[in-house]
């Protein structure tokens, strides 16, 4: 339903948990919604060079090669950020705006890379949306695959759900491993 419905909350929310162990995903991120991209500061906080090097060359590479190819789509593009700034949104969005939102999303994420807590990063760039449509909590989705289960079995949330996230299943234990070594495996 979020696809078919032209949204790509759910893209993004896949993209930045891929962006973990493969950083050009952030590509996607900084191309198609920009603001999200706060995410990245998780990598700088950390001094981790490496993954963050590797997102920003990913995203010029892209930029580099569309504009050689297609420079007038380039402008296009940079006008319909400029014109659409700033502009009211409509009923079906949250009423908090962006210039509340973004810094609470970089306070968000400079804690959660301080702490160690990788969900922070979906719950920031989420904060950070231009618009904050209702359907965008779809991105909520991507804190699944990030959530420290040990630590979470132990939080309040974690107890009230009575077993720490277990019951993610078989996609999200999957894509837990495949974050964490690469190699799928199967729950015990």
């Amino acid at each position: 339903m979020e696809i078919a419905g032209g949204n790509i909350s759910l893209l993004l929310a896949v993209a930045i948990v891929l962006g973990f162990r493969w950083p050009a995903a952030w590509a996607f991120v900084l191309l198609t919604k920009v603001t999200p991209g706060v995410g990245l500061l998780w990598f700088a906080v950390r001094r981790e060079w490496r993954p963050l090097g590797l997102a920003l060359l990913a995203t010029a590479l892209v930029v580099a090669t569309s504009a050689v190819a297609m420079p007038a789509a380039w402008l296009d593009w940079m006008e319909v950020l400029v014109r659409n700034a700033g502009r009211p949104t409509t009923w079906a969005a949250v009423p908090i705006p962006l210039a509340v939102r973004l810094p609470a999303a970089v306070v968000l994420v400079v804690w959660g890379a301080r702490t160690d807590r990788r969900w922070t990063v979906p719950v920031a760039s989420l904060l950070a949306l231009p618009a904050l449509w209702y359907g965008s909590l779809a991105m909520l989705l991507a804190v699944l695959p990030l959530v420290d289960r040990e630590a979470a079995a132990t939080a309040p949330v974690g107890r009230w759900i009575g077993d720490g996230g277990a019951r993610l299943g078989h996609l999200g234990l999957r894509v837990r491993s495949l974050l964490e070594d690469g190699a799928p495996t199967r729950p015990a």
